[in-house]
This record gives C-alpha cells, structure tokens and sequence, in this order.
C-alpha cells in the first residue's frame, strides 16, 4: 500500500508525529511518503492508496494566515526558545484542503497536535481536517486522532510512540489496496 502523510509544522512537533506515524505504517509493510504541506501537490494526494493529513491546533482550530504570523512572532522573540520549521509562515494545511479536488473514497486519516488539556479547552484542528477530507471525497478509515504538547511546547514522552503505534493500526484499518472499510 502506497500511503502519503502531509502535515503542517510550526516549531516541529507534528513533523515528528508525522514521521512517528510513517514508522508505524512501514512496520506493516507500507511505502510511505511523508511530506510538508508546503511542497505537497492534490496530484500526489490522487495518486495514493492511503492520504494521512495533519496539523498543529491553533486558536482551536486548524492554522489560519493569522496564526501562523502569531506563531512566527513568537518564535521571533528573544529567549523565546522557539524555531520555525522551513515553510511554516507560507500556506497551511487548510488552503492545501481547499485546493485539494475530488477523490474517489480513497482511504484516509487527520491527526493533530494540540496543548494538554481537555478538548473543550484547547480544542482539535483534526476535526477541521477530516470534515474536509470528507467533503472531497475522501473516506476516513479511524477517528481524528491528537497527539499533545507540553505547555513548553514540548511533544509530550509517549507521544511519538503513540504516534507509531497509531500508524500501524492506520495500516489495518486502511486494509488491503482497493479496500474500502464500512464506516
């Protein structure tokens, strides 16, 4: 099974989770191409048995222009600690969303990245990215997942295990190339 993972990272923790998840597909036997949002093509994503999309959670929700320029300026900051990924301040997962095209119920997953905390409180851009991934087409094969960050900023330690973990379950659920799982 082909599978490509697009993420969008800001200061890097949803690029680990997106890498974290590759392992756990190629550990089922899965080619996997992981690649950043910002180099990533609806063309690509046509040509795939398996597209897993994810990012950051931002003001509850998926980036925004706005977001990312806030995030840009944090990291900007002196003694911040912060550094921003190659592309980050350029187009976010959400315009890749809308440009994205139809598909034909090719399988597909949404993850993010979010605080530690209730959901209510920090909220899960995941649910943006899967309501997208539905609307073109796209068949979800396992919930939204979220993998969480410290308040420093910090993947939390089990997280990328979970990650890993959560990609090889990905591989069963998406089954077999041409399967598509009842909902």
């Amino acid at each position: 099974m082909r599978a490509l993972i697009v993420y969008e990272s800001l200061y890097g923790n949803t690029h680990i989770v997106a890498n974290s998840i590759a392992a756990g597909l190629r550990d089922k036997a899965c080619d996997v191409t992981v690649v950043p949002v910002s180099r990533a093509t609806p063309e690509m994503a046509h040509r795939t048995d398996l597209l897993v999309a994810g990012g950051p959670t931002h003001l509850h929700g998926m980036t925004s222009g706005s977001s990312r320029r806030m995030a840009a300026e944090a990291a900007g900051k002196p003694g911040s600690g912060l550094s921003l990924e190659p592309g980050a301040t350029g187009p976010g997962l959400r315009e890749w969303l809308r440009d994205l095209g139809p598909a034909q119920a090719i399988p597909a997953a949404a993850f993010d990245t979010r605080l530690d905390g209730s959901p209510m409180l920090t909220g899960h851009a995941s649910s943006g990215i899967a309501h997208r991934l539905r609307r073109h087409g796209y068949h979800l094969v396992v919930p939204a997942e979220s993998f969480l960050v410290s308040k420093q900023n910090a993947l939390l330690e089990s997280e990328a295990q979970r990650a890993r973990s959560w990609g090889e379950a990905l591989a069963f659920a998406a089954g077999p190339i041409g399967h598509v799982p009842a909902q």
